[in-house]
């Protein structure tokens, strides 16, 4: 089966239809964070800094690296964004940019083999970002619109996604390279956007033979409980084939629920990964086992 391989200058991570699932920390990105926007234009990498390490304490493979600030030098900032994250952490980068410029800039800072967010099914943006990824030997999000916009059927959106593929292949960019997003609509605006990410998740695993990735926290756009529902979501899109996310380790639902949803697949031989989380570090197994056998007694007895 597929398998997209991403690396920084000491770790590899590989994300694939029957590894465990990989989640991309979603902290290190300006966008409706005026503290973090004003920071990082100021030259303050502070935030960034612990942003980073708190995701990959909390469990995230990969990173999420965001520059996008109004008004601001995004090039600049992001390669040193890119640069000072490195330096604090092996897990590999997902860079991320609607500018070609700050992506080229990312990815000349970059040690490694990147993760490129993303490239579009727009043909001004084809011709601009995929000879970059090939210059630079990475792995690219292909996000399943063009320049028509978001469709809600998902056939034509798994028709931009086979049309990337194959520009990609054009481009000598192998098919395990593109990850793809299907984009996750807010639910509470659209009542399809469950079902239609899932059908179209089962679609690209099954006929493109692609991973998939993805804001998950979109869905939960304007609704109570957000993490309730981002957890929901994940733990479905996992069981719909889904290989990887855009998402925030640092809350605990979010992480059982992909824990969890490994179990399930079998991806988690032995429960080890979630025994290795989730166990009473206090409880050493004896109570437990004591408990357990008088259960069986009791059954036993009639």
């Amino acid at each position: 089966m597929t398998d997209t391989v991403v690396a920084s200058a000491s770790r590899e991570v590989v994300i694939g239809f029957e590894r465990p699932f990989v989640i991309i920390g979603e902290r290190i990105n300006p966008t409706g964070r005026k503290l973090l926007a004003a920071e990082m234009a100021a030259g303050d990498y502070s935030r960034v800094e612990s942003d980073a390490v708190a995701q990959v304490e909390a469990g995230a493979h990969m990173l999420d690296v965001n520059a996008g600030i109004p008004l601001a030098d995004e090039p600049a900032i992001l390669a040193e964004t890119v640069r000072r994250v490195q330096a604090l952490t092996e897990v590999p980068l997902s860079i991320d940019s609607s500018i070609v410029a700050a992506l080229e800039a990312g990815l000349s800072a970059y040690q490694g083999k990147a993760l490129v967010n993303s490239v579009t099914g727009e043909e001004e943006r084809l011709e601009a970002v995929l000879p970059l990824v090939k210059k630079h030997g990475a792995a690219v999000i292909a996000i399943s619109n063009d320049e028509t916009g978001i469709s809600e059927d998902p056939d034509l959106r798994f028709g931009v996604a086979k049309k990337i593929v194959e520009r990609a292949a054009d481009h000598g960019i192998v098919a395990s390279d593109v990850v793809v997003d299907p984009l996750i609509m807010p639910i509470g605006a659209v009542a399809v956007a469950g079902t239609t990410a899932f059908r179209l998740i089962r679609r690209l695993r099954d006929e493109l033979k692609v991973n998939t990735t993805g804001g998950a926290s979109n869905v939960s756009f304007g609704l109570p409980h957000r993490e309730g529902l981002n957890a929901a979501f994940l733990s479905m899109a996992i069981g719909a084939g889904m290989t990887s996310a855009i998402t925030n380790p640092l809350k605990t639902e979010i992480m059982a629920a992909v824990m969890g949803a490994d179990v399930m697949m079998g991806r988690d031989p032995n429960c080890a990964a979630w025994i290795g989380r989730f166990r009473d570090p206090g409880s050493g197994g004896g109570e437990g086992r004591r408990r357990g056998r008088r259960r069986r007694e009791g059954r036993g007895l009639g």
